[in-house]
């Protein structure tokens, strides 16, 4: 599917990929700084580490289309 995408469109989902893996950068910060609050409130953590989940599936997919299956 790689070799059917244009310049544009390559391009688009590298910027959304380097987009996603920032937020998901960003989530593990917030994750970490929350769980040494002592007050932390273990719903938000957890609702953060869902997301972060969600955008690591997205990641892969993204990854999957921009790098060509190698078949030795």
């Amino acid at each position: 599917m790689a070799d059917k995408l244009g310049d544009d469109e390559r391009a688009a989902l590298r910027a959304d990929l380097e987009r996603l893996r920032q937020e998901h950068r960003d989530l593990d910060s917030a994750i970490e700084a929350l769980a040494h609050i002592s007050t932390s409130d273990q719903l938000q953590i957890q609702r953060l580490k869902k997301r972060k989940l969600i955008l690591r599936d997205k990641i892969d997919r993204i990854e999957d289309v921009l790098t060509p299956d190698i078949i030795a």
